[in-house]
């Protein structure tokens, strides 16, 4: 299987071509956690294929690396574009890319060299009612700035759904610790029957949030992109902060506008491809 590795801004996914590798018949969840093992196999994230779409110009499908299956991924979703545009498989600068979340459209940024430097993507309109994150509940209950009482401690949560669940968390200071206690409790507890993404937040100023991710599946990551348009998304609604956030991940930072005039949610960052190869181990198939 030929693969090439990507990441946004240290998101790493192992990434497949499936227009020429189509993987028919394999296991992906049991592929994804094999190739993501960081020590006796590719390592990374998770999974993401490139697929040929009936609804848009391209798919992308992601597997977390516990072989569970996203509905959406931002930096995903940044590397697929520049996939697609540097590997020859578009000549377009604006495509759209189905997933499980919806579709979104892609403006990829062309660097002197010809390579795609940057993406800008139209995330959609962020859903916000507890049937649309999911979260248990009155089905058409918003979930802003909510006491959340896990064991010892009670966070104000705001949830935000852009494809995919997110719990966002304001605190005074960042915490490694607290992320790796409390990110896997929140992320399992019953309030969110599909599980969910964690942000821990903190607002520098009106134009800047710190953030950190416990990602659903993957546990922390270095970057989060759905999770950065949800954090900017809930500091709005909150009043934290200004409409153009500059989100500052592990991986570096990320620009998430919410534009007013069509309440929709726009992110633009980098995308690296790191290298390829030939996956030798054995495919599980089905």
């Amino acid at each position: 299987m030929k693969f090439t590795k990507m990441h946004g801004l240290g998101n790493d996914y192992v990434y497949v071509n499936c227009f020429e590798e189509p993987l028919e018949n394999v296991d992906l969840p049991e592929l994804a956690r094999r190739v993501s093992d960081r020590h006796f196999s590719i390592g990374g994230d998770g999974l993401i294929l490139i697929l040929p779409s009936d609804q848009a110009d391209f798919r992308m499908r992601v597997f977390n690396n516990d072989g569970s299956e996203a509905r959406n991924c931002g930096n995903g979703l940044r590397c697929v574009s520049k996939y697609v545009y540097d590997h020859e498989l578009t000549d377009k600068t604006t495509f759209t890319i189905e997933t499980l979340g919806g579709i979104v459209e892609p403006v990829v940024h062309v660097g002197d060299d010809g390579k795609v430097s940057s993406v800008t993507i139209d995330m959609g309109e962020p859903r916000l009612t507890r049937q649309e994150i999911p979260m248990t509940g009155n089905p058409e209950d918003k979930v802003i700035e909510y006491p959340f009482t896990i064991q010892d401690r009670t966070f104000t949560m705001t949830a935000v759904s852009m494809g995919n669940p997110h719990a966002i968390l304001f605190v005074d200071e960042i915490n490694d610790q607290d992320i790796l206690h409390y990110g896997p409790l929140i992320e399992f507890h019953e309030s969110f029957p599909e599980r969910t993404n964690v942000e821990f937040i903190q607002v520098l100023n009106r134009e800047e949030v710190l953030f950190r991710v416990w990602e659903r599946g993957s546990g922390v990551t270095l970057a989060c992109g759905t999770g950065a348009c949800a954090a900017a998304v809930a500091a709005i609604l909150s009043g934290k902060t200004d409409r153009l956030v500059n989100v500052q991940l592990l991986g570096g930072d990320l620009q998430i506008e919410w534009r007013e005039s069509n309440n929709r949610v726009y992110m633009t960052g980098p995308a690296s491809e790191v290298f390829s190869g030939v996956y030798n181990g054995e495919l599980p198939l089905l």
